[in-house]
């Protein structure tokens, strides 16, 4: 028997114990907001002491600093956008340059910046201590100066609709997802065609495994905004969810071109959806993005990327590959998965049983 057809079969094994451990992820595939250049400008946490404590409980409250090229705060109004994981979880416009936003639960998150005239940016940020914590984002003056606040004709959010939305938001953010449908279902009412709304629906209905109702508000929105690189990205990973890997590449691969900075699940997603659709040299480049992107967050995507380099006869990289997978995560439950198919190229003697 061909090996590949060797290891398809142990695959879905796997995949079939691997459902029966737990559903699918939505969390892994929803999409970040992540919109241009990552910069590597640190980010300052600091403990608030007891009366912040009191104040936050578990919480924090992030500071965004936003300076334009010079280092001086903004004084164009930008739009702060944070995600944690890939979860929204608030948005907040400066004034005078700084944004304040409350999180109630503390990990990894995810600043986007956004203003007439610069070019959009992102920055990961860590919280893991109950009080304050500041960021300093850089904006640039984006060519000639324009605008990159959207497309011509993109619907604008009234001040109702706005505070629905970001309450909608917050509440996705901490998984309370019944107060998300309620104030995203009020925001939907005030503005139906938004694709910021539309977007969130389709994240809730990720979230809710309401695959239809996701796709179709997903949809809507990059119709709306065809420069909406987070609905393709939430679509294709959507499609992913559902199994409908070949329809998920071409709004995945929209996604990186709209947003050439892109995230390790949009990556990891498309990664996937090319190999089951056998376009192997290209899952192997994007699964080896993807996990250079992600910075440890995902190190089972070195499975994916045994796969692929197994799949393009690359046999002793992908031992490697496992090998290094067993040596650092060898008490993660995809270990037994990485031994088995290592001792399968062991002894369909591809690789040495050394």
């Amino acid at each position: 028997m061909h090996y590949l057809q060797v290891l398809s079969k142990i695959q879905k094994q796997d995949q079939v114990h691997a459902k029966k451990r737990a559903p699918a992820s939505v969390t892994r595939f929803a999409v970040s907001v992540l919109i241009c250049l990552t910069l590597t400008l640190p980010a300052f946490c600091q403990d608030g002491g007891s009366a912040e404590k009191e104040t936050y409980g578990n919480g924090s409250v992030i500071f965004v600093s936003v300076h334009d090229g010079s280092g001086e705060l903004i004084s164009t109004p930008a739009m702060v956008k944070l995600c944690r994981g890939t979860i929204p979880s608030g948005r907040q416009q400066t004034s005078r340059g700084i944004a304040e936003l409350v999180v109630t639960t503390l990990g990894e998150f995810t600043v986007d910046v956004s203003a007439p005239g610069y070019e959009a940016t992102q920055k990961d940020l860590s919280v893991h201590i109950p009080g304050r914590a500041q960021v300093d984002v850089y904006l640039r003056r984006s060519p000639g100066g324009g605008s990159t606040s959207g497309v011509p004709g993109r619907p604008v959010l009234t001040p109702k609709a706005k505070e629905a939305l970001d309450k909608g938001l917050l509440a996705l953010g901490v998984d309370k997802t019944a107060d998300a449908e309620k104030y995203l279902n009020e925001a939907m009412r005030l503005a139906p065609g938004h694709p910021d709304v539309l977007y969130a629906q389709g994240v809730l209905a990720l979230k809710q495994h309401n695959w239809a109702q996701a796709q179709t508000a997903l949809e809507k929105a990059t119709q709306i905004d065809p420069n909406h690189a987070q609905a393709y990205a939430a679509l294709g990973m959507a499609l992913c969810d559902e199994g409908k890997c070949d329809a998920a590449i071409v709004p995945l691969e929209k996604s990186l071109q709209l947003d050439a900075s892109g995230t390790w699940e949009t990556r990891w997603a498309l990664a996937k959806a090319y190999y089951h659709h056998e376009q192997y040299d290209d899952a192997l480049k994007m699964s080896q993005q993807a996990l250079a992107v992600s910075n440890g967050k995902a190190p089972e995507i070195e499975l994916l990327l045994a796969q692929s380099q197994t799949a393009v006869g690359s046999y002793e990289d992908a031992a490697r590959t496992l090998r290094n997978f067993l040596k650092n995560h060898g008490d993660r439950h995809e270990a037994p998965t990485a031994r088995r198919w290592l001792a399968s190229l062991a002894t369909s003697g591809k690789i040495s049983a050394n």
